[in-house]
């Protein structure tokens, strides 16, 4: 699933890159126009250096840290963690009682347990098409919040350094601390749909 993600994520990659470089070249332009942005290629190996620390600094970040990322959350980040008392009987599509009867009568009283307990009903839905479109979009929008948090850190601080007009680095960082925002509240949304799809999912195989 996550090599299915992956042109998708070189391709926001690859869109940062550009407009790193645009900003970074951004005097040039302002003197020469255009071809002040293609003398400048001439500088491409540190901003290239910059993309392949950036990517390996990504891989860094296991999966625990991208969730407190994505959820705000330090401990018990993942929605799973609160599947059963807030986000299952939060959704209008899931029959709480078929959900209940499955645990045994009972749900968990942790959010371990509820982790845990909402772990086993994925295993059990994993195969289902609306459960692997939902853990696909929460995939790939985690790893590019985590990637646009390294962004924002990495090339927002280089174009301090990169770039004379304090006001371009400025909007420059504003733009990359938007991005993160605006990914990391998309990626949290399919995180908490991902998990009330799968209750949705195993509640509609209920008897």
């Amino acid at each position: 699933m996550k090599d299915q993600n992956r042109w998708q994520l070189w391709l926001t990659i690859a869109a940062n890159f550009a407009l790193f470089y645009a900003v970074a070249q951004s005097d040039a332009i302002a003197v020469s126009g255009i071809k002040g942005l293609v003398e400048g290629a001439a500088n491409l190996l540190p901003v290239g250096l910059a993309l392949i620390v950036t990517s390996i600094a990504n891989g860094l970040l296991n999966a625990a840290a991208k969730a407190r990322l994505v959820f705000l959350r330090w401990h018990f980040a993942l929605p799973g963690h609160r599947a059963f008392s807030k986000h299952g009987p939060g959704d209008p599509r899931i029959d709480m009682a078929r959900i209940r009867k499955t645990m045994g009568g009972d749900f968990p009283s942790t959010p371990s347990e509820e982790n845990r307990a909402w772990y086993r009903l994925y295993k059990d839905t994993e195969k289902d098409p609306a459960v692997v479109q939902s853990h696909r979009e929460f995939l790939f929008t985690r790893d590019y919040a985590a990637f646009s948090f390294l962004f924002f850190l990495g090339f927002g601080t280089a174009s301090f350094f990169l770039v004379q007009s304090l006001r371009v680095s400025l909007i420059y960082c504003a733009v990359l601390l938007a991005q993160f925002l605006i990914v990391r509240h998309a990626a949290a949304t399919y995180g908490v749909r991902f998990v009330t799809t799968v209750l949705a999912r195993k509640a509609d195989k209920v008897a």
